[in-house]
């Protein structure tokens, strides 16, 4: 799901922002906001890009169906509306 060398490198950025004051406690506050980011993410609903693709890929072939069946629909109500001779 998401790569957690992205959440390290966001986490680092959090503790750089920090306050020179409480800089003494980075480490501790890296890993803190390191977990707060993993659980705020762990709760979303995510999927990787690979099942995105897929599933769009599905859509796709879906959609290209259903016009096929409505223009097959469109055809044989044509037929059925005009009067035979």
């Amino acid at each position: 799901m998401i790569d957690l060398n992205h959440i390290d490198e966001l986490a680092r950025r959090l503790s750089d922002l920090v306050p020179p004051g409480l800089r003494q406690s980075r480490e501790e506050l890296q890993a803190t906001f390191k977990s707060a980011l993993q659980a705020g993410l762990g709760k979303l609903d995510l999927v990787t890009r690979e099942e995105f693709e897929v599933q769009r890929a599905v859509l796709l072939r879906t959609r290209e169906k259903l016009e096929a069946l409505e223009q097959a629909v469109t055809a044989l109500e044509s037929r059925t509306d005009t009067p035979s001779a």
